[in-house]
């Protein structure tokens, strides 16, 4: 279900950000109960100038900007990478960055706002990119670091600068779902996902086999069978980084939304849990993952023309993926060995007493 959101003013919005200073845009948003779109937009033509959510042209002219920090996230985790925006690739459908340290797949038809945001702190100025969907809720940001190109920076703003300079944006907010339809209980169905996932050449042919079927894609992990898929102890995904650190295992994180997708590859090195909060704090990458929010972590195995391919993949309670694991290896190569035995040998659910 979609509706439009009764919000408050945008003066009394920013009365609120003056009144909490320190609360973080996100809180202060919900708090408020407006989308962290709609508290970025009542301070346009102050410290905020609205842009044009053109991923296409952002990435492009972002090369020249140097050194920056990508941030990816959604409801439960945080994907912040520090490097050059490099190896574009621009199409209609979706848009690629290929850089050594920023890896990105972005759905540009979602991005629906975008924002050139100043914050003034006793640090000096901090400066970024923010981009929303449509529900209002944060699908990339680009933030500036010390030896980033301010000139280019500013060129770059020029370019996208937007001549709407309204304080409101038009949001709408979804009623969460699960969108599970029940065909991971029809015992048909369930063989003939079975037949097509085992016949795949391609990790990346699950997303027709999907379509195809009309499946989400935790019901398939569900129905596919233990061959395929075999759900884990909730505490995997901290028991997983704490062996990658320790064996020196080079990993593939990846967490998204709608509209982008981020991924790092390499070896961790610094896991500190927090709270609920599991964080990596390593030089160029950061995650900050809520595992109170992991309901269900799944070990799957797809077939592709190299071999076996197996990821850790982490749920929440509306069955949307958080975050998903694979071991770092090259395109035409095969699984690494100390990966696929990390995974099997993780604690299992038995999957007849998961439901």
């Amino acid at each position: 279900m979609i509706e439009s959101r009764e919000k408050p003013s945008p003066e009394a919005i920013r009365k609120a950000r003056v009144a909490n200073p320190e609360m973080r845009e996100r809180d202060l948003a919900q708090s408020l109960s407006i989308s962290e779109a709609d508290l970025i937009a009542a301070h346009c033509g102050e410290n905020v100038i609205r842009i044009e959510p053109d991923a296409g042209k952002l990435l492009l002219g972002l090369e020249a900007v140097g050194e920056v920090m990508a941030l990816t996230r959604n409801e439960s985790a945080v994907h912040e990478k520090i490097g050059i925006y490099e190896k574009v690739t621009v199409g209609r459908e979706h848009a690629i960055v290929l850089g050594e340290q920023i890896d990105l797949r972005i759905f540009p038809k979602v991005w629906a706002h975008g924002f050139a945001v100043e914050k003034h702190s006793d640090d000096g100025v901090r400066r970024s990119l923010q981009f929303f969907d449509a529900v209002g809720d944060a699908v990339h940001k680009v933030h500036l670091r010390p030896v980033s190109n301010l000139h280019a920076y500013q060129n770059l703003i020029a370019q996208l600068e937007s001549a709407d300079r309204s304080q409101v944006v038009r949001t709408v907010k979804t009623t969460p779902t699960s969108g599970e339809s029940g065909k991971d209980g029809d015992a048909a169905h369930a063989e003939l996902l079975r037949d097509r996932w085992s016949r795949m050449t391609d990790v990346h042919q699950l997303f027709a086999i999907l379509k195809k079927l009309n499946m989400t894609r935790h019901q398939a992990i569900r129905a596919i069978g233990e061959e395929y898929a075999w759900q884990l102890a909730p505490d995997t995904v901290g028991a997983m980084l704490r062996l990658a650190v320790s064996e020196a295992l080079p990993i593939m994180c990846f967490v998204g939304n709608g509209g982008c997708v981020q991924i790092h590859s390499g070896p961790i090195h610094d896991v500190r849990p927090m709270g609920p909060w599991l964080n990596i704090m390593d030089a160029t990458f950061h995650l900050h993952l809520r595992t109170d929010h992991i309901c269900e972590a799944w070990a799957v195995r797809k077939p592709s023309k190299d071999g076996n391919i197996t990821s850790i993949e982490a749920y929440d309670e509306n069955r949307q993926m958080i975050i998903q694991f694979f071991g770092v290896r090259k395109e035409g190569s095969p699984e690494r060995e100390d990966w696929r035995f990390l995974v099997e040998n993780l604690p299992r659910i038995r999957q007849s007493t998961a439901a």
